[in-house]
């Protein structure tokens, strides 16, 4: 809900998928799974500490559309670094 504004039943719905699958996690880019990953990992300690659902959403939230600024931001830098983790590694040797 905090990265893609709807819950997956909602998508599926409005894209007229039934079922559980496919899951939105599979249209998703590479760089919303990497936000996805990181909300995932803040939600838990979110809910460790015992905030309310409605304050760990719009933290969540906020911090998504922050993660997601910063990756936009810098596409030149991450096709670098893919490029580098495609190539050889024994080419560097």
């Amino acid at each position: 809900m905090a990265l893609f504004g709807k819950t997956a039943a909602q998508w599926r719905n409005e894209t007229g998928i039934s079922g559980k699958t496919p899951n939105i996690r599979d249209f998703a880019s590479v760089e919303e799974l990497v936000v996805l990953i990181n909300l995932e990992d803040t939600n838990a300690d979110l809910i460790r500490e015992e905030v309310p659902k409605m304050e760990r959403l719009r933290i969540l939230r906020e911090k998504a559309y922050r993660q997601l600024e910063i990756l936009k931001k810098n596409q030149e830098t991450i096709k670098a670094l893919k490029q580098n983790l495609i190539e050889d590694p024994r080419k560097n040797n």
